[in-house]
């Protein structure tokens, strides 16, 4: 098989306004963008689809089966200080900063419930 990317999908009621808050919290552009479907290219290989119109009015209340991780390079201290940044911002966060097994990290989530992990990158 061969493959030019692969592409990470969430769905989001208004894929405008998820770009916002990805875009804000990756520090990143859109690479493409329609009314109901935006990426970011997130380097070789990898991009983050939002995707609206198919699943309208997502409530956070359904249980997300997946979620995105944002790996990062720095140690503890750089996760903490996302942790903050993130906090300062108003984002949601379901789990503080823990160790659980291969490192730090820690659970938030997106305006549409998603969930976001920060964690260490491999």
């Amino acid at each position: 098989m061969t493959t030019t990317s692969v592409v990470s999908i969430v769905y989001v009621n208004d894929a405008p306004a998820a770009a916002r808050f990805y875009g804000d919290l990756l520090g990143m552009n859109p690479s493409f963008e329609t009314s109901g479907y935006i990426t970011f290219d997130l380097g070789p290989g990898a991009d983050l689809g939002l995707w609206s119109g198919q699943f309208e009015d997502l409530s956070p209340d359904v249980p997300r089966t997946s979620e995105v991780c944002v790996a990062i390079d720095g140690g503890p201290g750089e996760l903490d200080a996302i942790f903050k940044q993130w906090q300062a911002k108003g984002v949601t966060i379901l789990r503080a900063p823990q160790d659980v097994g291969f490192g730090p990290t820690f659970l938030a989530a997106d305006p549409d419930g998603n969930r976001i992990r920060v964690a260490p990158g491999g």
